[in-house]
């Protein structure tokens, strides 16, 4: 079965976040959004906005388009 958009969005974050060295709670504080909200993104529990998707980007230091690659 293929992965769902939200899904592969969610293991990039992952992916990202432990490539820095950061902690759920540390990306959250960084992109101004609850380190609970970071975990279900990663677990494609959340159906992220726009808004969110650049302040995480912003955060990891990433340009968007990296996330959909």
């Amino acid at each position: 079965m293929s992965k769902t958009i939200l899904e592969k969005f969610g293991e990039k974050v992952r992916e990202e976040r432990l490539k820095q060295g950061m902690s759920q709670e540390e990306l959250g504080a960084r992109a101004r959004v609850h380190r609970t909200y970071i975990g279900m993104i990663e677990r494609a529990e959340k159906n992220i906005t726009l808004e969110n998707i650049e302040k995480i980007a912003k955060a990891l230091g990433i340009k968007i388009g990296d996330f959909f690659e």
